[in-house]
């Protein structure tokens, strides 16, 4: 499949310069009849009976394959979630954090990751790396570290400044669990989360899958205490509430997924192609270079897939009319900040476009 065979997959891309799959990714038409078609059959044979009930299960078997195959895993460490926060709370829940003990993450964080650390009984501590260039982002974080650090949470992409966090080379100087969220990197740039102890994926965003589809890689099921369990945690149990848990990370699964939005995400990761992470690059790689000509860009050369650079306009009422023109782009609440994230479906018509309106 060729650049423009996989662009015509999103019929979004014929109208709009859609640059916001750090929000939302866009729609293609296969995922959409899939969701059509898994509806369809629902209304037409009903929701239950045992073929219903295996062919809910057979799906998600083969959609936790997918996203396993996605991120370099093996499909028995991936649980099945709604989002990359309901990842990030199925962890920090499981570790069972005490007041005596400390987490140490970043002050370029998403509420998703820091929102469970904070209703933790533990003490969070955060480095600020916001405003430094991302070669210091290391120094800085280990400088949070203290003998009662229990766990590192923190991006793989910042969401804010679409840098690259130093997730490796942490884990090599601390030996300290690593939660990762991957909400701007799964499917946006090349993965292998299979080093790290926690990887979250969103399914809604550069996957470009449904609402409410995401993932959780967990390298050692064993090693974490299920905290939310779900009729899908469960293997069997008795009356009083007693179970034996699934094998693997399956135990972990966030519960009841729609089967039209399991069937979705299946069709959106069956359509990306082999060369996405490469193309996505390129893209970045171009818009940061049209954009440094003419603004102040937050984010280092050379990073992932976002692009986010200053305005001194109103940077909302700004995104709103650009939206206005055809162009989606996110602003960021707070910092003044604009925020492009470059897809393997963005095209050069894409960025001058982006260019001509701003």
């Amino acid at each position: 499949m060729n650049f423009d065979e996989a662009r015509a997959q999103f019929p979004v891309l014929d109208r709009i310069a859609y640059l916001n799959a750090g929000s939302m990714g866009p729609l293609a038409q296969a995922t959409v009849e899939a969701m059509a078609a898994r509806e369809q059959a629902d209304l037409e044979r009903g929701r239950s009976g045992q073929p219903y009930i295996d062919d809910m299960l057979a799906l998600r078997r083969r959609v936790r394959a997918s996203v396993a195959g996605t991120i370099g895993v093996s499909p028995e460490n991936v649980a099945l979630t709604a989002s990359t926060t309901q990842g990030c709370n199925i962890v920090v829940a499981g570790l069972r954090l005490g007041p005596e003990e400390e987490v140490v993450t970043t002050d370029t964080e998403h509420f998703g990751l820091i929102g469970p650390l904070h209703a933790s009984a533990a003490r969070v501590r955060v480095a600020r790396i916001r405003e430094l260039p991302p070669e210091r982002a290391a120094e800085t974080i280990l400088a949070e570290l203290s003998p009662k650090t229990r766990l590192l949470a923190l991006s793989h992409v910042s969401w804010q400044t679409g840098n690259l966090l130093p997730v490796e080379e942490l884990q090599e100087k601390t030996g300290l669990p690593v939660l990762v969220d991957g909400a701007q990197s799964a499917g946006a740039i090349s993965v292998d989360a299979s080093r790290y102890d926690f990887y979250t994926v969103s399914g809604q965003k550069w996957l470009c899958g449904p609402d409410s589809t995401g993932a959780l890689y967990v390298r050692d099921p064993e090693r974490l205490y299920v905290a939310q369990p779900t009729y899908f945690s469960q293997d069997r149990y008795d009356e009083t509430g007693a179970y034996t848990p699934k094998a693997g990370a399956a135990r972990f699964d966030g519960g009841w997924i729609p089967t039209a939005s399991l069937a979705g995400l299946e069709a959106a990761l069956g359509a990306i192609p082999q060369w996405a992470a490469h193309r996505a690059a390129e893209a970045a790689a171009r818009c940061w270079t049209m954009l440094s000509d003419r603004f102040r860009v937050v984010t280092a050369p050379g990073q992932a897939t976002l692009v986010s650079f200053a305005t001194e306009r109103d940077a909302a009422r700004e995104a709103a009319r650009l939206f206005d023109d055809g162009v989606v782009v996110r602003d960021l609440p707070g910092t003044g900040w604009l925020r492009v994230s470059c897809g393997w479906w963005t095209s050069d018509g894409d960025l001058d476009r982006l260019a001509s309106a701003l």
